[in-house]
């Protein structure tokens, strides 16, 4: 795994929103801004909200969590996610705003649905955007979920195992070596590479090229 002082977050997403799901998110990404320029950033998530579970939800909240979210998808850390059971709500939320994916056996991958269809929050624009199939489509669209096999092919999970520990060792392991603000960017650009053509892409890469040539010349 790694260091004992990595930053580590538990989600459950059976609960809804709540101004303390959020302040945990913002005190894990302070913390991982806080003297940590390289390692992981784990978050364990598990859980899937009942029906009804937006009651009591308004939008000011929504976007207080969706720029959280946000910030966390942005962490100058590696970020992963370890899943277990039904995952959904804030769980899927945060699982696919994640670096690596790991998931246990048996998990599957809810969208939230409230009274008349789907949850049309930011999940469903990043199962869009990192999967493909129609698995993906049922999900979004029906409410369908994605078992732990069928996130893995699609794209959604990088691996299912009962061992996590021996993932994260891996991925910590690797992660060491990258410079914080470093993988920031590249995760920037490779989130970017999705929605633009060559040329509008053309200057962001060319500018960080540029940024990684004068670091190595100041080296």
């Amino acid at each position: 795994m790694g260091s004992t002082d990595d930053p580590v977050l538990v989600i459950d997403g059976s609960r809804p929103v709540s101004p303390g799901d959020i302040d945990a998110v913002h005190r894990i990404c302070d913390q991982a801004e806080d003297g940590h320029h390289a390692g992981l950033l784990t978050v364990y998530v598990s859980g899937a909200p009942e029906p009804g579970w937006t009651a009591g939800l308004n939008v000011g909240l929504v976007t207080k969590w969706e720029r959280a979210v946000r910030r966390l998808e942005r962490s100058a850390l590696v970020t992963v996610a370890v899943a277990t059971g039904d995952c959904g709500g804030t769980a899927l939320d945060v699982l696919l705003a994640t670096d690596v994916r790991i998931v246990a056996p048996g998990a599957r991958l809810m969208m939230a649905t409230d009274c008349e269809a789907t949850w049309p929050g930011m999940a469903l624009y990043r199962l869009i955007r990192h999967g493909i199939g129609s698995g993906v489509r049922r999900a979004v669209l029906l409410g369908a979920p994605i078992d732990a096999g069928e996130a893995v092919a699609v794209g959604l999970v990088d691996v299912v195992t009962d061992e996590p520990g021996s993932v994260l060792a891996q991925v910590a392991a690797a992660a060491g070596g990258v410079a914080g603000k470093e993988l920031a960017i590249r995760r920037q650009l490779m989130l970017e590479a999705a929605g633009r053509e060559f040329d509008e892409a053309l200057g962001s890469h060319l500018a960080a090229c540029d940024r990684a040539l004068r670091r190595a010349g100041a080296a």
